[in-house]
Protein backbone atom coordinates (compact mmCIF):
# COMPACT_ATOMS: atom_id res chain seq x y z
CA UNK A 1 0.00 0.00 0.00
CA UNK A 2 2.64 2.29 0.70
CA UNK A 3 4.48 2.10 -2.66
CA UNK A 4 1.01 2.98 -4.21
CA UNK A 5 0.57 5.80 -2.04
CA UNK A 6 4.10 6.99 -2.80
CA UNK A 7 3.53 6.58 -7.07
CA UNK A 8 0.33 8.58 -6.86
CA UNK A 9 2.43 11.42 -5.44
CA UNK A 10 5.33 10.69 -7.70
CA UNK A 11 3.35 11.29 -10.92
CA UNK A 12 2.89 14.86 -10.95
CA UNK A 13 6.43 15.26 -10.72
CA UNK A 14 6.63 13.25 -12.94
CA UNK A 15 4.34 14.96 -15.72
CA UNK A 16 5.25 18.35 -14.20
CA UNK A 17 8.91 17.47 -15.48
CA UNK A 18 8.02 16.17 -18.69
CA UNK A 19 5.88 19.54 -19.62
CA UNK A 20 8.90 21.48 -18.49
CA UNK A 21 11.71 19.29 -20.79
CA UNK A 22 9.20 20.25 -23.61
CA UNK A 23 9.91 24.04 -23.32
CA UNK A 24 13.25 24.36 -22.18
CA UNK A 25 15.05 24.12 -18.87
CA UNK A 26 16.44 26.20 -15.98
CA UNK A 27 19.47 28.04 -17.17
CA UNK A 28 22.83 27.66 -15.77
CA UNK A 29 24.87 31.49 -14.61
CA UNK A 30 27.72 30.11 -16.50
CA UNK A 31 26.38 29.87 -19.94
CA UNK A 32 24.28 32.68 -20.36
CA UNK A 33 25.11 34.16 -23.79
CA UNK A 34 22.05 37.00 -23.94
CA UNK A 35 20.61 39.55 -20.63
CA UNK A 36 17.12 40.68 -21.91
CA UNK A 37 15.59 43.02 -19.62
CA UNK A 38 11.96 42.51 -19.24
CA UNK A 39 9.58 45.43 -17.92
CA UNK A 40 6.40 44.55 -16.58
CA UNK A 41 3.68 47.22 -16.53
CA UNK A 42 0.23 47.03 -16.11
CA UNK A 43 -1.09 44.47 -18.48
CA UNK A 44 1.80 44.57 -20.97
CA UNK A 45 5.70 43.52 -21.38
CA UNK A 46 8.24 45.76 -22.61
CA UNK A 47 9.84 43.88 -25.02
CA UNK A 48 6.61 42.46 -26.42
CA UNK A 49 8.27 40.71 -28.86
CA UNK A 50 11.59 38.12 -27.62
CA UNK A 51 13.77 36.96 -29.97
CA UNK A 52 16.39 33.54 -28.72
CA UNK A 53 18.09 30.84 -30.46
CA UNK A 54 17.36 27.26 -29.84
CA UNK A 55 19.72 26.04 -27.43
CA UNK A 56 20.62 29.91 -26.31
CA UNK A 57 20.47 30.49 -22.07
CA UNK A 58 19.20 33.66 -21.45
CA UNK A 59 18.95 35.58 -18.38
CA UNK A 60 15.82 37.46 -17.96
CA UNK A 61 16.34 40.66 -15.60
CA UNK A 62 12.74 41.37 -15.02
CA UNK A 63 11.31 44.69 -13.07
CA UNK A 64 7.83 45.52 -11.89
CA UNK A 65 7.37 48.94 -12.89
CA UNK A 66 3.26 48.51 -12.35
CA UNK A 67 1.30 48.84 -9.70
CA UNK A 68 -0.58 45.07 -9.92
CA UNK A 69 1.35 42.39 -8.71
CA UNK A 70 2.76 40.06 -12.17
CA UNK A 71 4.07 37.08 -13.43
CA UNK A 72 6.75 36.41 -16.04
CA UNK A 73 5.98 33.28 -17.36
CA UNK A 74 8.24 31.01 -20.45
CA UNK A 75 5.42 28.39 -21.32
CA UNK A 76 3.06 27.02 -24.32
CA UNK A 77 -0.62 28.69 -24.83
CA UNK A 78 -1.71 25.34 -23.46
CA UNK A 79 0.23 25.15 -20.16
CA UNK A 80 -0.44 28.99 -19.48
CA UNK A 81 -4.36 28.33 -19.55
CA UNK A 82 -3.86 25.11 -17.53
CA UNK A 83 -1.84 27.59 -15.03
CA UNK A 84 -4.48 30.37 -14.62
CA UNK A 85 -6.98 28.14 -12.32
CA UNK A 86 -3.80 28.20 -9.91
CA UNK A 87 -3.69 31.75 -9.56
CA UNK A 88 -7.41 32.32 -9.27
CA UNK A 89 -7.13 30.02 -6.62
CA UNK A 90 -4.62 32.48 -4.86
CA UNK A 91 -6.33 35.25 -4.90
CA UNK A 92 -9.77 33.73 -3.37
CA UNK A 93 -7.20 32.18 -0.94
CA UNK A 94 -5.94 36.23 -0.57
CA UNK A 95 -2.41 35.43 -1.94
CA UNK A 96 -2.52 37.53 -4.04
CA UNK A 97 -3.85 40.55 -3.61
CA UNK A 98 -3.40 43.07 -6.51
CA UNK A 99 -0.67 44.84 -5.37
CA UNK A 100 1.24 42.51 -2.92
CA UNK A 101 1.52 38.87 -2.21
CA UNK A 102 0.99 37.45 1.22
CA UNK A 103 4.30 35.47 1.38
CA UNK A 104 2.73 33.94 4.95
CA UNK A 105 -0.75 32.44 3.47
CA UNK A 106 1.35 31.74 0.39
CA UNK A 107 4.32 29.36 1.93
CA UNK A 108 1.60 28.11 4.72
CA UNK A 109 -0.77 27.30 1.70
CA UNK A 110 2.66 25.16 -0.08
CA UNK A 111 2.36 22.78 2.58
CA UNK A 112 -0.70 20.95 1.33
CA UNK A 113 -0.62 22.12 -2.20
CA UNK A 114 2.80 22.79 -3.86
CA UNK A 115 1.27 24.80 -6.84
CA UNK A 116 0.44 27.82 -4.61
CA UNK A 117 4.20 27.96 -3.43
CA UNK A 118 4.62 29.63 -7.23
CA UNK A 119 8.76 28.26 -7.59
CA UNK A 120 9.00 27.11 -10.96
CA UNK A 121 12.02 28.02 -12.89
CA UNK A 122 10.43 29.13 -15.76
CA UNK A 123 8.43 31.59 -13.72
CA UNK A 124 8.72 34.71 -11.29
CA UNK A 125 6.06 36.75 -9.54
CA UNK A 126 6.70 40.12 -8.42
CA UNK A 127 5.07 43.03 -6.57
CA UNK A 128 4.66 46.41 -8.07
CA UNK A 129 8.37 47.81 -7.97
CA UNK A 130 10.39 44.23 -7.46
CA UNK A 131 12.61 42.85 -9.66
CA UNK A 132 14.21 39.20 -9.92
CA UNK A 133 16.38 37.09 -12.49
CA UNK A 134 15.00 34.21 -14.23
CA UNK A 135 17.46 31.58 -16.27
CA UNK A 136 16.09 29.78 -18.90
CA UNK A 137 17.40 27.57 -21.81
CA UNK A 138 15.23 27.49 -25.04
CA UNK A 139 16.56 24.11 -26.12
CA UNK A 140 13.28 23.60 -28.05
CA UNK A 141 11.38 24.47 -30.93
CA UNK A 142 7.87 24.82 -29.45
CA UNK A 143 5.45 27.33 -29.72
CA UNK A 144 6.35 29.72 -25.98
CA UNK A 145 5.07 33.18 -24.75
CA UNK A 146 5.67 34.75 -21.77
CA UNK A 147 2.45 35.84 -19.86
CA UNK A 148 1.14 36.65 -16.62
CA UNK A 149 -1.64 34.79 -15.09
CA UNK A 150 -2.68 36.89 -12.85
CA UNK A 151 -6.29 36.75 -13.16
CA UNK A 152 -7.91 38.84 -16.02
CA UNK A 153 -3.82 39.90 -17.08
CA UNK A 154 -3.63 37.71 -19.78
CA UNK A 155 -7.07 38.12 -21.53
CA UNK A 156 -6.17 41.39 -21.48
CA UNK A 157 -2.77 40.84 -23.83
CA UNK A 158 0.02 40.33 -21.37
CA UNK A 159 1.87 38.43 -23.29
CA UNK A 160 5.48 38.30 -25.02
CA UNK A 161 5.56 36.16 -27.84
CA UNK A 162 8.91 34.52 -27.94
CA UNK A 163 10.48 33.55 -31.63
CA UNK A 164 12.94 30.80 -31.40
CA UNK A 165 15.04 30.98 -34.18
Amino acid sequence: MKKIILFFLFIPNLVFAGSMKMIGEKGNLSEVTKVIEIKMYDNFYEPDIINVKKDETVKFVVKNLGELVHEFNIATKEMHIKHQPEMLKMVGMEILLGDRIDMKKMKEAAKTDHAMAHSHSNSVLLEPKDSAELIWKFTTNAKLEAACNVPGHYQTGMIAKLNIN
